[in-house]
This record gives structure tokens, sequence and C-alpha cells, in this order.
């Protein structure tokens, strides 16, 4: 049984995966099905270090697992639980207050619609 504090950890590898946008473009692929790093390179328009760079990130985070076929590594999901987790969490719409100022400086959604707001009210 989990405690809190596993809750907690396992929240906070879930979140930092999530948080940056490459891992969560490889994660919505791994979704679908299993895949390799040169293969999820090219679908996604990376480099093939930077992915794997990214899948290594998520192997320590949990999320996901390296199978050794042959001379060739296919990542896959941890769990068939966190795919269905991570499915419906990617169905979840979001009721974003317009109000509420964007934490995130470097969000090019967030920029616009505040540059959109100050000009309107200019």
């Amino acid at each position: 049984m989990m405690n809190i504090e596993s809750r907690i950890d396992a929240m906070n590898r879930l979140g930092r995966a999530m948080a940056d946008p490459t891992r969560s473009r490889i994660l919505l692929s791994l979704l679908h099905e299993p895949g390799y790093p040169a293969e999820l390179a090219q679908a996604l328009g990376l480099s093939r270090a930077n992915v794997s760079n990214h899948l290594t990130c998520l192997r320590g985070c949990g999320i996901v697992v390296a199978k050794m076929e042959g001379r060739k590594t296919r990542y896959e999901i941890t769990d068939p639980h966190l795919t269905t987790a991570l499915s419906a969490l990617v169905e979840v719409t979001l009721a974003v207050d317009d109000q509420v100022p964007c934490l995130d400086s470097s969000c090019p959604d967030c920029a616009t619609s505040a540059d959109r707001e100050h000009e309107e009210q200019a």
C-alpha cells in the first residue's frame, strides 16, 4: 500500500515528466504504441540524442521501461494502469480563468493572450 510520501513522490515524478513539452510528445507517442529512439526522433522531428536523453529521464522517473530486442531498444509505458491514467488525463478539458495571469513567462499562448489584453486596454 502506498503511503502519502510515496504518492507525493509518484505525483512529482509524473509532473516532472510531463512538464517538458518534448517529454510530453514522447509520452503521447508511446501511449499509442511502444517506440524505438530512432523512430521516435524521426516521427517527432528531433535528434536521436535529444530523444535518448528524454527517454533516460522518463526511465528515471519510472514512467517508461526499456526492453532489449537484439541490438535495438524498445520503450513503452511501464504499467497498463499508467497508460490508462495518462490517456484519461490528456482527454481532460481544463477550466482556464483568463483573468488569472499565467506564471510561466515563457508560455507562448499566455504571452499572446497577455499582449492582446494589454492592447485592448490601451
